[in-house]
């Protein structure tokens, strides 16, 4: 593009160069056309020099080099459906920590009556045609409670601006107040619908579609009737089921335990009698006592975490998740993941060794998967789920190691908003601590699923997300981590 301009421009300036020459002949009482050799130069000028300025081969070899500059890069660049799945993340991001679509925006991450979750240092307005494609990506859908809310913000930018228009700009007022006035006759709220539709014919009144759906409207109206029983009318007028703690929307702060569990938590330096934590303990906090869920501070280094996340960044792909007997994508887990042996680098060997050492588990194949590393983007996030199989038909048992017992996740880096491990039932949450590692137990020691470990990944607000998670099955841990006395333990 930055070609493309300073060679358009140096165009436009011989265009310019002759354009003035020309006026300044055709200007000149002087120049009279008895005068042979203007009379020659006018003609020619008429016939041969305008054509070759108006008809120039230049314009269209610069174009055609935009063009193909464009299509070196285009496989690098996104696609429809990165640009779908962004303006679905800017809604998950509303729906779970509360934001106004007016706030967002104009660039403002905030709750009503909170103080803000995210303060960027440049804040960033969203155009009223960025607004338009959220809200048509909702509408494409059928979801019709956040089309109403992003196409009402999209239809007011465009009204404070309408007459002007930007080159890149894709939509319009009309094309914003006609899906606007659909969804809210899909939400049964048919005199809006009507009111923008009448305001859509004040700006294309030959739009014979549109005269045709308000004469509709208006004999709806008379009628008494309604579009109520054609879609899911709670979905329209209510916000989907919350999937996460209400914490969750207020920041990394959990609500404090239960007194007596408070006298039970601490921090300590841990060396689990193992001689590879003699010289250096780990640095662990218990977090809760049920589930048991412990954080260790300082698990790796930044170097570590670099490694780790340069070997798995060729690699990223599109997580999956699995369904029944197959693994497959889903919205509700929207990240890139990548799976390192521990022969891919000294680093992975050496942390396999550390956490080994720490939890006091044998991680040697086939007891333990390979380490997987994810990336979650904007508005990554991973909806409540167990980490261990809850059916002896998941993919987890071709391990031939039994279900998984234990999970270790380690933060690679750290985000500036967002992004908590939630504990659903266990009403607490977690945030991302950069360098640390947070383990729970996932069965209970009768081998049972622990219900308490439901847990989510809270979407990205704000920054770059990087895990790596290690799950560790039961098979090998009979004597490392034994049955209780209590068979309901």
């Amino acid at each position: 593009l930055r070609s493309y301009l300073r060679d358009e421009s140096s165009r436009l300036r011989r265009l310019r160069r002759f354009h003035e020459k020309v006026q300044a002949l055709h200007q000149d009482p002087e120049a009279s056309v008895d005068n042979p050799l203007l009379a020659f130069s006018l003609i020619k000028r008429l016939h041969s020099d305008w054509p070759n300025i108006i008809y120039s081969d230049e314009a269209a070899r610069n174009t055609q080099a935009l063009h193909a500059g464009l299509r070196e890069v285009e496989q690098e660049l996104p696609g429809a459906e990165d640009l779908d799945g962004a303006a679905r993340a800017l809604m998950r991001l509303q729906d779970v920590y509360a934001l106004s679509v007016k706030g967002l925006a104009s660039g403002i991450f905030q709750r009503a009556g909170h103080p803000p979750l995210y303060s960027p240092s440049r804040r960033v307005s969203l155009s009223a045609d960025d607004c338009f494609h959220v809200g048509k990506v909702a509408y494409d859908t059928g979801d019709f409670y956040h089309s109403i809310a992003w196409l009402e913000e999209a239809a007011s930018l465009f009204r404070l601006s309408y007459g002007s228009w930007n080159l890149e700009d894709r939509s319009s007022l009309e094309d914003a107040l006609d899906h606007l006035a659909f969804s809210y006759f899909m939400a049964g709220n048919i005199s809006h619908a009507l009111s923008l539709s009448r305001e859509f014919l004040l700006y294309d009144p030959s739009n014979q579609r549109v005269s045709r759906n308000v004469a509709k409207y208006k004999k709806l109206l008379e009628k008494g009737t309604g579009a109520r029983g054609r879609w899911d009318w709670q979905r329209c007028h209510g916000p989907p089921s919350p999937l996460y703690p209400p914490h969750a929307l207020l920041g990394p702060f959990p609500p404090q335990p239960a007194p007596e569990q408070l006298l039970r938590l601490s921090c300590s330096y841990e060396t689990n009698s193992s001689p590879y934590l003699i010289l250096q303990p780990a640095k662990k906090e218990m977090v809760r006592i049920q589930p048991y869920v412990a954080l260790y501070h300082d698990f790796i280094t930044d170097a570590e975490a670099e490694t780790i996340k340069g070997l798995a960044g060729p690699w990223l792909q599109r997580s999956v998740v699995a369904s029944g007997d197959k693994q497959q994508k889903a919205e509700y887990r929207i990240s890139k993941s990548a799976w390192l042996k521990d022969t891919a680098d000294p680093v992975v060997r050496a942390l396999d060794r550390r956490i080994a050492a720490v939890t006091g588990l044998d991680l040697r194949p086939p007891y333990a998967e390979y380490l997987q590393v994810v990336n979650y983007g904007l508005g990554g996030h991973y909806e409540p789920h167990f980490d261990h199989a809850t059916s002896m038909k998941s993919p987890l048992y071709r391990m031939k190691s039994g279900n998984r017992i234990a999970t270790i996740m380690i933060y690679l880096s750290a985000v500036e908003a967002g992004g908590s491990t939630a504990f659903i039932y266990a009403n607490f949450s977690v945030p991302v601590v950069k360098n640390a590692a947070l383990f729970w137990w996932n069965l209970r020691r009768n081998g049972n699923g622990d219900g308490d470990t439901l847990h989510a990944g809270c979407p990205v607000l704000a920054g770059d997300k990087w895990v790596a998670n290690k799950w560790i099955h039961e098979h090998g841990q009979e004597f490392r981590r034994p049955c209780s006395a209590d068979p309901q333990d």
